[in-house]
C-alpha cells in the first residue's frame, strides 16, 4: 500500500515533463489517472484479504463520488467485484490435495487451472464434477485467514483513536462482531451450511436460482456452476428496462432471504450476482450472512414507518430504544431525521429512481463538515445486531445507483420487511 503514494508522485513528475513538452495537461492527467488506477488493482489485487475487501466496498460506493473523480477508476473498481491476480496452478493444486485428499483429480473429469474469477479470499476455477455436472471450485488463498484476522486485529488497537473521533459509537464491539463475522466467512463449511439453506428456500423459484453445493472442506467449496451475464455488465450496458427489472430482483432477493431463509446475504458487490439466460438472478457467494431465524427486526419497518410521518421525537425514542443512540449522547431530532433521508426518502414512493446524482448528493450533503447532519453522524451508534443489515442496506443503495435503476420499493418493503406500513401520499 505504501507504493501507492510514491507511485502516483513518480507519475505526476513525469506528467509534468510532458506537459512542459507540449502535451496537452487533460491529456497527461487522464493518463495519470488511468495508470493509477492500474496500479491500485495491481496493489489491491495482489494485498487481497482486507486490502482487496476496501477495494471492493469502494466498487460499490463509486457511484458517490463526483463523476470526474471517479470515471477513471470506475472499471478498475469494477474489475475488483470479481478479479484479481491468481495464484499459480501448482499453489491451488497443493491446496486441493490437502483438502480434498491426494486423489483429489479423481473426483473431477477436467479442472481448468485457470482460475474463472478471483476475489479477496480465494478464487474459483471451472470443473467438470465426476458425475459429468459442470461445478465452481472455490479455492481459499492460503494465509487469508491470518491476514484478515491481522488487518481486523490492527483496527481494533486504534479503536481508542476512533472511538475520539466518533463519540456516539460503541467501536470496540463493533470491531468484535466485524472479526466474528470474518472467522465465519472464512469457514467454507459454513459457509456451504448457509448456501445449501439459500438453495432450499429458493429452489425452483421463477426469479432466482441457487447453486447447489456438491462437497465443501474448511477451504475448499464445489457447487453447480451457474452460467449467467456478470452483474456488472448490465450496470455497464443494459438498456434502461433490463436495469429496471434487475434492480427489482437484486431488492426483492436481499428483503426475502430473512423471512424464506432465516438468513440475509451480507455480501451485496455485484460480483456475487449473474444474470441467467432465462431471466433469473443467479446469487453467488454465500460467506458473510446475517442469522435471522425471526427474520428482519420488525423496528426496521416501524422507524422507517415513524420517520415517513416526520414525527423525530418518536424516531429518536425508537433509536434509543434499539441502541443506535447511546444513553450519554444528545442529539437534535430534525438534525437527525435529516440524516436519516437517504434511507427514508426511498420508502416514501410507489417508485423510486436512484441514481449517481441522487446518491452524489447525500453522500456531499451528509459529508460537508459544514453541514450540521455532519456531526450527527458521530453521534450515532451502529448496534451490533444491525452491522451486517446496515452494510447490505447501504451497499444495495449503492448497487442500485450504479444500475440506474426504478424500483417499486414501497411494495416490496412491505410484503418483507416486519411492521413496514406505506404512507398514504
Amino acid at each position: 500500500m505504501a507504493a501507492l503514494p510514491a507511485s502516483y508522485a513518480g507519475r505526476t513528475a513525469v506528467g509534468f515533463g510532458k506537459r512542459v513538452g507540449g502535451k496537452p495537461a487533460e491529456a497527461v492527467a487522464a493518463e495519470i489517472q488511468q495508470r493509477t488506477a492500474e496500479q491500485m488493482f495491481k496493489v489491491l489485487g495482489e494485498l487481497k484479504g482486507g486490502a482487496m475487501k476496501l477495494g471492493q466496498a469502494m466498487s460499490i460506493f463509486e457511484a458517490a463520488l463526483p463523476e470526474e473523480f471517479a470515471a477513471p477508476y470506475r472499471a478498475t473498481l469494477t474489475k475488483l467485484q470479481d478479479a484479481a491476480p491468481p495464484l499459480p496452478a501448482a499453489s491451488i493444486h497443493a491446496i486441493l490435495a490437502e483438502e480434498l485428499g491426494a486423489d483429489w483429480r479423481e473426483r473431477f473429469l477436467e479442472f481448468s487451472d485457470t482460475p474463472a474469477a478471483a476475489a479477496s479470499i480465494g478464487q474459483v476455477h471451472r470443473a467438470i464434477w465426476h458425475d459429468g455436472r459442470e461445478v465452481a471450485v472455490k479455492v481459499q488463498y492460503p494465509g487469508a485467514d491470518k491476514a484478515l484476522i491481522s488487518d481486523l486485529n490492527q483496527l481494533a488497537r486504534m479503536g481508542k483513536m476512533f472511538s475520539a473521533w466518533i463519540p456516539g459509537l460503541d467501536f470496540k464491539a463493533l470491531i468484535n462482531e466485524l472479526r466474528d463475522r470474518v472467522i465465519e466467512e472464512l469457514d467454507y463449511l459454513l459457509e456451504s451450511q448457509s448456501q445449501r439453506a439459500f438453495a432450499a428456500a429458493f429452489e425452483g423459484d421463477p426469479d432466482f436460482v441457487i447453486p447447489h453445493v456438491l462437497a465443501a472442506a474448511p477451504h475448499v467449496l464445489v457447487s453447480e456452476w451457474i452460467e449467467g451475464r456478470p452483474l456488472s455488465d448490465v450496470i455497464a450496458n443494459g438498456t434502461p428496462e433490463e436495469r429496471d427489472a434487475v434492480g427489482l430482483l437484486y431488492e426483492r432477493f436481499l428483503l426475502a432471504g430473512p423471512s424464506r431463509a432465516g438468513l440475509l446475504h451480507a455480501d451485496p458487490h455485484p460480483g456475487n450476482f449473474r444474470i441467467t439466460a432465462d431471466g433469473r438472478l443467479a446469487v453467488l457467494d454465500f460467506g458473510a450472512v446475517a442469522r435471522l431465524p425471526d427474520g428482519l427486526p420488525p423496528a426496521m419497518g416501524s422507524l422507517l414507518r415513524i420517520a415517513q410521518s416526520g414525527d423525530a421525537d418518536l424516531v429518536i425514542q425508537g433509536l434509543r430504544d434499539e441502541g443506535f443512540i447511546r444513553p450519554n449522547i444528545e442529539v437534535d431530532a430534525e438534525q437527525v431525521l435529516s440524516y436519516l433521508d437517504p434511507f427514508v426518502e426511498p420508502s416514501r414512493n410507489d417508485y423510486f429512481h436512484f441514481d449517481r446524482a441522487w446518491m452524489r448528493g447525500q453522500f456531499t450533503r451528509i459529508n460537508d463538515v459544514r453541514n450540521p447532519d455532519f456531526m450527527i453522524g458521530l453521534k450515532l451508534n451502529l448496534p451490533v445486531e444491525y452491522a451486517l443489515i446496515h452494510r447490505v442496506w447501504l451497499g444495495s443503495m449503492g448497487v442500485l445507483c450504479q444500475l440506474d435503476a426504478t424500483v417499486p420499493v414501497r411494495a416490496e418493503l412491505e410484503r418483507w420487511v416486519p411492521d413496514f406500513t406505506a404512507q398514504t401520499a
